[in-house]
């Protein structure tokens, strides 16, 4: 609703006096003078319906160009304009309103006068019913009828009551009246008043209209020049295409050409393809001929051997059925003979099987022994030659930084290093070596290509896991490792990574950037990524399927270019390209590979993409062999003398192909056969496990490793660096490299060799397999047996030889030693990890004897440890052949820094300890380590006190404190005990600190009083130590209160709102027991909101005033959306992924352009290069986000990408309330009051947004649909569609519009799926004008989607240039035509919608002439009797037709409705309706349309109606003879016509009776003759009867008619009543001649007109 159209009238009358409020009046110079100053301060300001009037004066002022004070003068000139044309517009409202209240009035006095009339004839009827009252009361009184009497003066009082009230409102009516008279009268004077002024007025809207149309004339001028620079510069780009075109138009004929060419060539090769084809097939079915005669004999051999092996079982299971009837004989002897000497023969057997099995146990033990000896031996030489090794590489490392944080020696770090590496448990190694077997073993049985493909993803998974392991190993803190080690680990991760990439070579693509993302490698991967067939035979076909997958950021495709030159002849590939993929979709195509020769192939598929060319890798590999051996060095490690131990050495062939191998004694190794075999297979083994034995892996495959100890980190590095400093002294840069690293381990193995004979190898021997024939994918054990007979050192050195000259033979190196101390500690370092002061530690030390004789032992602990470390028991006896175990406790105390000075550094926290075990009879102790890392337990705080400051009893205020862990250990802490004021986040105070972690802890404080708080808070670690904090605050009372601190709104999404109520409180002064002094006088408080600084909150009221004790409503509102800068910055993106493409091929383009120009002379190079430029600059320069207009194509695809892609946003935002101190002072109320810190309240709020499961994808998006101007009683449908982004199914439903309003939803809502989209319809139809606005609610489950329905209805204000009535054609020829126009002018504010509606084609009008319309004779002058729908045309068209027949007239403008009026017969009976009807079902106009017909051009008009006007279709039954003149001619029939005269007799006297005809000739477009002539015949004989005719003859102009006037007057001996008839032709003359037969009656009647 309007509001101000309502309140306009009131204000008005409210001045009674005055009745304006502004000057209007020129009464005298005053006056105007005031009114000018009032216009010309108002000048800047115009009313919002006038804002065009200053884009009118903007367009002038940039008018005005001049300089000087000709431009001076223009500017002021306009400024006087500019206040003219606002005071004249002023004016004009004014007398509006005035007109407005000149209405007003006249409709007050106008209801007054009817409401007096009223109540008079009230009381004239009341008046008539007392007095019957009354004369029925004395009626019944003479009657005596009492109880009438009664009843009747009841009624009679009561009708004079009303009488009374009647006259007593007729006479408040009639004082209201003469109110209302004068107010009239006094209006009417004021608008005489301002009458001059209403005519100046009115001379200046024509004045200001005239300048209005002079600037659109030159606004459109200037359009237009606009507009022809527009088509030259398309002309230009025309031109620009054209020579493009024709650029393209040549390089596609060349292509073409090429084609050609390339087809005949392949047509070549492909004819000597399919012969050499033709030739493989018949070897083919050469060699199948052949395979199946060998199959005929493999059968029969088959039978003969099944035969063969089933004899053999036979003899077996006799044999085996002889020895089990043999040996169960010798046990019932044995039973037999026992029992015969007495002895229990159960017991004694069940005592041998015990025995067996003990002697068998220990035999596995020794084994056990044996091996685990050999080990440690290994080890101590490994550990020997790294020694070496580190000492020559020491000078090539580089030395630790000065600048460390903990600046101590390098010993410390190495210690350190040491103890805290995790050693690798024997088990695990067991396993893995297990595991290793399992998969040989499994991958021996399994085909040959799936075998090799699963192992290289099996060999690939495994270095990834390696190098994930690596990059993991680090330490959480820094400052306790070396350097020296971190890049010894770095040595072998190239070294993996070489050989991995040798092995699995990738599609190379150079990196492309595709919507802003770089894309690095191919755009399509290929599982498997390389296309391999290995192990084939020629003459066999494979087939290989390969899934293409886009991992591109864009939708893309894929295009087969063809296979490398080398493959084209065995390498087929079918390829079906799919299309469009997006991202993450693949394809299949499958390769087909027919070998015809027996050699090694690689070649590639290439591809081509939209991104661009990729290719897949095609390995084609015959059948070879591929052999190796788990391990080339065997160490047997230390083992006593006499006791036996085998090694098992597993033999693969990986490859397809069988050979014989045999194993070759030799005292040297050739350097090319080591190198050879070591550089491939001993760099990932060997030699990793030389360098790296600190770290353990689940890629080793070498099972020397197993069971051997661990090397300490820094020795290993020295030992490396020395070895590279000898071997590589000249390259210190390169020696971290891959390559270098096995030709180390390679000459350190060739030099320790060569150092050592080998002729004390004869305790060393081999197995019984030394020679035989592996199979393709087939394992073999080799035993090797080490037997020390004399303490020291074995080595034998051998070699395997294969009979396949591919292969070289691998060298094989044993190493054994013997020993013969009898006792060892199994562990010789005690490693105890990381330790705390003043807490036990214990572990087991396990002592092994080998001797066959007890022994005692004796520990021996240094005397600065015995306060800290116990060994119990200190003395024991270990049996023979067994083991002894002590305890070992450790108790470090806070004195070891002190007590172990040489033992313990106290800057690493590292402790070494040396403890001898002293073995009664043997010189030389037993020697371990106990190694620990001893740490603090402290817990820090970084400050000693917290201060809360002030608090408010209502909110609570945060403190943060860092708690840091200096232990090297993880630590569990918590908070106990805290008191109800405080609380402690996170996890509520309890938590683990990782070693040297630094956590920030949250101490929460809520004051309970407004009082002073001293407490202290306790932090108790996992140990049970306390950690105390101090801590101090003061509680005050504000003097408001929040009922709510905070607010936790829910999930929102994107356009929908939450609301939040909450209240102020005043509290009352005397609760306040704060210590602050309260104001001498009790004032309101005042408060104030801070603004939010999320544009998405609002809080409504933001500041107001409040009583002690009383309440105020708070309401925050969160409403998310996406801010105009980030949508602005999509678009932008956007902007610049879809530009980076079209530039580059613009700039293709450019360069095309500049070869073609360089023919065309300089001048017009020069002028194009100058055109070009800026272009070129444009495009590559970036677009500013502010040039993005809202609700624009890019902002409204930027928006729908932000809503798509929005992820969950939360935020918190705290706004203080300040509070004032009470009012301002008494004195000045003016002042601000007193605003005190304490008394300020926060409240907390957290907006969590989320993506909207519900958008409008229609109208731009906007949530607001506008029906605009509509008219009052007609329907506007739209329609808005909401899309469903979300994952589930929406359950859609909508809120309740208003029943009585105009907004109505025509379609019902639906469950909407992911994805889908609903369309609303809603309705607007006004029924008042005036302004409509309602919000349609659309709810789902997770939000409410709220939509503005608003639009305005206006009245429909439409004429006509046709008043309605008659529109008569008149005569017209026939198949001709004659045209109206009708004019509709629309003075509405809206387009008006018509249609124009016949009679004749009304679906409701009566069929077959029985038409039952009102005639129209009395209706129009000189009309005949005629029906609404007359005759039509035989052809069935319509006779009368209107163009346009439906349309909309816009507002302001005219449109024009033609009526053509088009018979196809002769007829006089042509009639229709013709109504014009807009949109709301009015009638504009209601036009009678009537015309005749005739075949020639000269027609006569008037006279009598001798047939009914309704003429039927059918041709005449009857049809007039033609007659025979006596000259034999045909003589045309003649036209009756009948013309009654009636003369009136009045007075005695007769006047003269007058009838007119009408002679026309019609204007006709044939080449017919264009005028007529008319005379009358027998002239005498009419003026004999009265009658009098003129003109008797003359001529008809074409389109023109004449009259004849027909008179009658009676002669004096005339009858009454007498009818006088005479007849006489009347002959017309035009392109026929006709005759029509003119009947006379005349009469004489008294009641004629």
């Amino acid at each position: 609703m309007d509001v101000e159209d309502q309140e306009s009238p009131l204000d008005v009358g409210s001045d009674r006096c005055g009745l304006l409020s502004v000057h209007l009046g020129d009464e005298d110079s005053d006056d105007d003078a005031e009114g000018q100053e009032a216009f010309e301060d108002e000048e800047g300001a115009l009313p919002p319906d006038l804002k065009w009037l200053e884009e009118l004066y903007d367009d002038d002022h940039s008018d005005v160009d001049g300089d000087g004070d000709l431009a001076v003068a223009a500017v002021n000139g306009k400024k006087r304009r500019n206040a003219e044309t606002a005071r004249m517009f002023k004016l004009r409202r004014n007398l509006d309103q005035l007109d407005c209240f000149h209405r007003q009035k006249e409709l007050d006095v106008l209801k007054a006068r009817k409401e007096l009339e009223l109540c008079r004839q009230n009381i004239e009827s009341l008046t008539e019913h007392r007095d019957d009252l009354e004369k029925e009361i004395e009626r019944q009184r003479e009657a005596d009828n009492s109880v009438a009497v009664f009843r009747l003066r009841a009624q009679h009082k009561h009708l004079c009551q009303k009488l009374q009230n009647e006259e007593e409102l007729e006479g408040h009516v009639n004082t209201g009246l003469k109110q209302q008279e004068l107010l009239l009268s006094e209006v009417e004077v004021e608008l005489g008043r301002f009458s001059s002024l209403r005519q100046e007025v009115q001379e200046e809207e024509r004045v200001f209209k005239a300048l209005r149309s002079q600037k659109a004339a030159t606004r459109l001028q200037q359009e237009r020049k606009a507009s022809q620079n527009l088509q030259l510069k398309m002309q230009h780009l025309r031109d620009k295409q054209a020579v493009v075109l024709k650029m393209e138009e040549a390089e596609c004929r060349k292509k073409v050409e090429e084609g050609r060419a390339s087809r005949k060539i392949a047509a070549k090769y492909l004819k000597e393809t399919i012969k050499r084809m033709h030739q493989q097939e018949a070897e083919k079915e050469q060699q199948n001929k052949e395979l199946l005669e060998k199959r005929i004999q493999a059968v029969e051999s088959l039978k003969s051997n099944i035969a063969a092996t089933q004899e053999s079982l036979r003899v077996q299971q006799s044999r085996a059925k002889a020895n089990a009837q043999k040996k169960e004989q010798r046990q019932r002897q044995l039973r037999e003979s026992l029992e015969a000497q007495g002895i229990n023969s159960i017991k004694h057997m069940y005592h041998q099987k015990q025995r067996e099995e003990i002697k068998r146990k220990q035999a596995e033990f020794e084994e056990r022994q044996k091996s685990k000896r050999v080990e440690i031996v290994a080890k101590i030489l490994q550990e020997e030659q790294l020694v070496k090794s580190r000492k020559r590489q020491q000078a090539l490392l580089p030395k630790p930084s000065t600048g460390d944080k903990f600046p101590s020696l390098g010993r410390a770090r190495e210690k350190l290093l040491r103890y805290l590496d995790p050693s690798s448990p024997p088990a695990a190694e067991e396993r893995t070596t297990v595991q290793l077997r399992q998969f040989s073993d499994l991958s021996s049985s399994s085909s040959a290509s799936s075998d090799v493909e699963d192992l290289e993803e099996t060999v690939d998974q495994e270095v990834d896991h390696q190098s994930l392991a690596d990059s993991l190993a680090e330490p959480e803190f820094s400052g306790l490792w070396e350097q020296n080690h971190k890049k010894l680990l770095s040595v072998k991760a190239p070294l993996v990574q070489t050989e991995v990439n040798q092995k699995a070579p990738t599609m190379t693509i150079p990196a492309k950037k595709v919507h802003g993302k770089e894309l690095k490698g191919p755009p399509f991967i290929s599982k498997p990524e390389v296309i391999l067939f290995k192990d084939f035979e020629v003459g066999i076909m494979y087939k290989k399927k390969i899934v293409l997958t886009n991992i591109s950021y864009v939708t893309n495709h894929c295009k087969l270019l063809g296979v490398s030159a080398k493959l084209k002849d065995f390498l087929s590939v079918n390829f079906e390209p799919p299309g469009s993929l997006s991202t993450g979709m693949s394809c299949v195509m499958q390769a087909v590979f027919k070998p015809v020769i027996n050699e090694d192939l690689e070649g590639e598929v290439q591809f081509a993409s939209a991104v661009g060319p990729f290719s897949v890798p095609v390995r084609c590999a015959i059948k070879r062999c591929d052999l190796e051996v788990d391990s080339q060095l065997v160490d047997f490690g230390s083992h006593v003398v006499g006791q036996a131990i085998s090694w098992t050495i597993t033999l693969t062939n990986k490859g397809a192909l069988a050979t014989v191998f045999s194993l070759d004694t030799s005292t040297h190794l050739s350097p090319e056969t080591s190198h050879a075999q070591t550089a491939p297979k001993v760099s990932a083994n060997t030699c990793q496990e030389k360098s790296s034995h600190n770290t353990t892996s689940e890629d080793q495959s070498s099972s020397v490793s197993m069971g051997t100890g661990e090397l300490q980190p820094k020795q290993e590095s020295q030992e490396l660096s020395e070895a590279s400093q000898q071997e590589h002294p000249e390259s210190e840069a390169s020696g971290s490299s891959p390559e270098v690293i096995p030709e180390t381990c390679v000459s350190t193995d060739e030099h320790v060799q060569m150092d050592h004979s080998h002729s004390d190898s004869g305790d060393i021997t081999l197995g019984n397999v030394r020679e035989g024939e592996i199979g393709p994918f087939e394992s073999l054990k080799l035993e090797v047996v080490f037997t020390p007979t004399i303490p020291g050192e074995a080595k034998l050195d051998f070699h395997i030889k294969f009979s396949d000259s591919t292969c070289k033979p691998i060298p094989i190196q044993v190493r054994g030693v013997a020993v013969s101390v009898p006792v060892s500690v199994v562990q010789p370092s005690v490693d105890l990890k990381i330790c705390m002061f003043d807490r036990l530690y214990q572990d087991s030390i396990m002592v092994q004897s080998r001797a066959s004789a007890a022994l005692k032992l004796t520990f021996e602990v240094c005397p600065e440890m015995r306060r800290h470390m116990e060994i119990l028991p200190k003395t024991g006896f270990v049996q023979a052949q067994s083991s002894f175990n002590a305890q070992l406790k450790f108790l470090p105390r806070s004195s070891l820094s002190r007590d172990a000075e040489r033992l313990f550094d106290s800057d690493t926290g590292v402790l070494e300890v040396p403890v001898a075990v002293q073995v009664a009879g043997q010189v030389k102790p037993v020697h371990f380590t106990v190694q620990a890392v001893v740490t603090s337990s402290d817990l820090q705080f970084d400050r000693a006190e917290v201060d809360f400051g002030f608090c408010s009893v209502y909110q609570s205020v945060k403190s943060s404190v860092r708690l840091t862990n200096l232990s090297l250990l993880p630590q569990d802490f918590g908070f106990p005990g805290v008191p109800e004021f405080i609380e402690v986040q996170p996890n509520d105070g309890f938590g683990t600190l990782l070693p040297q972690e630094t956590l920030e802890i949250d101490l929460i404080f809520r004051a309970n009083k407004a009082k002073e708080y001293s407490f202290q808070i306790s932090c108790k670690s996992g140990i049970d130590r306390d950690f105390p904090l101090s801590c101090r605050a003061a509680g005050v009372r504000p003097p408001l209160q929040l009922s709510h601190s905070l607010v936790q709104f829910g999930a929102t999404a994107l356009g929908d709102r939450s609301t939040a109520v909450l209240y102020l409180l005043g509290q009352p002064t005397g609760h306040n027991r704060s210590k602050q002094p309260l104001p001498p006088v009790v004032a309101p408080r005042l408060f104030s909101f801070a603004p939010p600084e999320d544009p998405d909150v609002s809080i409504t009221p933001s500041a107001g005033g409040l009583l002690p004790g009383e309440r105020r409503l708070v309401q925050v509102t969160f409403r998310p959306r996406l801010s105009d800068q980030d949508i602005k910055e999509e678009a932008l993106r956007l902007l610049q992924r879809a530009k980076s493409p079209r530039v580059k091929e613009q700039e293709r383009n450019r360069h095309a352009e500049q070869g073609t120009k360089t023919e065309v002379p300089v001048e017009a190079g020069q002028s194009s290069k100058a055109s070009d430029g800026p272009k070129t600059d444009q495009l590559t320069e970036s677009p500013d986000p502010a040039d993005i207009q809202p609700w624009s194509e890019q902002y409204e695809e930027a928006r729908n990408s932000l809503l798509h892609s929005f992820g969950p946003r939360y935020r918190e935002c705290t706004v203080p309330c300040f509070v004032s101190d009470g009012g301002p002072p008494e004195d000045d109320r003016q002042a601000q009051p007193a605003w005190r810190p304490l008394n300020t309240l926060y409240l907390k709020l957290q907006c969590p947004a989320v993506q909207p499961p519900l958008v409008v994808v229609s109208n731009s998006g906007k949530n607001r649909v506008d029906f605009h101007q509509v008219a009052v009683g007609v329907k506007v449908i739209k329609r808005f569609t909401v899309q469903n982004i979300s994952r589930e199914t929406l359950d859609l439903r909508s809120s309740v519009l208003d029943v009585h309003g105009p907004f109505s939803l025509l379609n019902a809502l639906r469950c909407l799926r992911p994805g889908d989209k609903h369309t609303l319809v809603l309705a607007f139809s006004p029924s008042l004008e005036k302004k409509y606005c309602e919000t349609l609610e659309v709810c789902s489950q997770k939000m409410t989607l709220e939509m503005t329905l608003c639009g305005e209805g206006v009245v429909l204000a439409i004429t006509s240039s046709h008043p309605g009535g008659l529109l008569d054609f008149g005569y017209v020829l026939k198949m001709e035509s004659a045209s109206h126009v009708l004019k509709l002018q629309n003075s509405s504010v809206v387009a008006v919608g018509f249609r124009v509606l016949l009679a004749s084609l009304a679906p409701s009008r009566p069929q077959g002439g029985a038409d039952s319309v009102a005639f129209l004779l009395g209706t129009y002058p000189n009309s005949q009797v005629q029906p609404t729908v007359g005759t039509q045309n035989y052809s069935g068209l319509s006779v009368f037709s209107a163009a346009p027949g439906e349309g909309s007239v816009a507002p302001g403008q005219s449109l024009d409705v033609v009526v053509t009026f088009q018979p196809d017969h002769s007829s006089v009976n042509y009639s229709d309706r013709l109504t014009v009807e807009l949109v709301n079902k009015s009638e504009v106009c209601v036009v009678d349309l009537k015309g005749a017909a005739s075949s020639h051009n000269m027609y006569l008009f008037g006279g009598d109606l001798l047939t009914v006007p309704i003429e039927s279709l059918l041709p005449p039954l009857i049809t007039s003879r033609p007659h025979l003149t006596e000259s034999g001619l045909v003589e045309k029939p003649t036209i009756p016509v009948l013309v009654t005269l009636r003369a009136s007799c009045s007075a005695g006297g007769v006047s003269p009776a007058v009838r007119e005809l009408q002679v026309g000739c019609i204007r006709s477009t044939q080449p017919i003759k264009k005028s007529g002539e008319f005379h009358w015949d027998n002239m005498a004989s009419l003026q004999q009867l009265g009658f009098s005719v003129e003109p008797s003859k003359g001529t008809v102009e074409s389109g023109h008619k004449r009259t004849i006037t027909v008179t009658w007057t009676p002669h004096s001996g005339y009858k009454p009543y007498e009818v006088v008839q005479t007849c006489l032709p009347l002959t017309l003359k035009g392109d026929e001649t006709n005759v029509y037969r003119v009947t006379l009656m005349a009469l004489v009647s008294t009641t004629a007109d």
